[in-house]
């Protein structure tokens, strides 16, 4: 046994998320709906290659201007 260990402390955090979530129930399932709204998405890989191929190669100092 750690003897840092301190098993009945939670810390302020802790007890305001665990109160909220037990106040709203409905708060978690509004989390995974935004998450999956913005975040899970179903991604084309050939899409994502043609990308990365057509991509530009950028200047290594991009606010120089050419005299040419």
């Amino acid at each position: 046994m750690s003897f840092f260990r301190r098993p009945d402390y939670q810390s302020d955090t802790t007890q305001f998320l665990l109160k909220l979530k037990a106040d709203k129930p409905e708060l978690e399932q509004g989390q995974r709906e935004g998450r999956a709204l913005l975040w899970d998405k179903d991604l084309d890989r050939q899409q994502q290659a043609e990308y990365k191929t057509a991509r530009v190669a950028q200047k290594p100092y991009v606010y120089q201007t050419n005299h040419d």
